[in-house]
């Protein structure tokens, strides 16, 4: 283990540099959270929010039960659609 010793005023310095970056990381994390879903979502998104399988979601897709679309090999969905698939889940099954 090597150990480096610097002066105070230079952690200093480095620890305000540090503190200053993670804030504009924060108020870029801060702004993004006020979206509730980005324009498109990809399957793994769905699956965690649906809590389904990809397996199930699959299925879902090959019986045109949620709408998707495919962008360089990449499978995607619009929020609204699966806001949509939801509310007619619930209205199904009565959740």
């Amino acid at each position: 283990m090597e150990i480096i010793n610097i002066e105070a005023r230079t952690f200093e310095a480095m620890m305000e540099r540090f503190q200053a970056f993670a804030r504009k990381i924060n108020l870029l994390c801060d702004q993004s959270e006020d979206k509730e879903m980005r324009e498109w979502l990809d399957s793994q998104e769905v699956c965690i929010i649906l809590d389904i399988s990809k397996r199930k979601l699959q299925y879902l897709r090959n019986f045109q039960k949620i709408p998707y679309s495919m962008i360089n090999g990449k499978i995607y969905y619009k929020p609204e659609d699966v806001k949509k698939y939801i509310e007619l889940e619930r209205g199904e099954y009565g959740r």
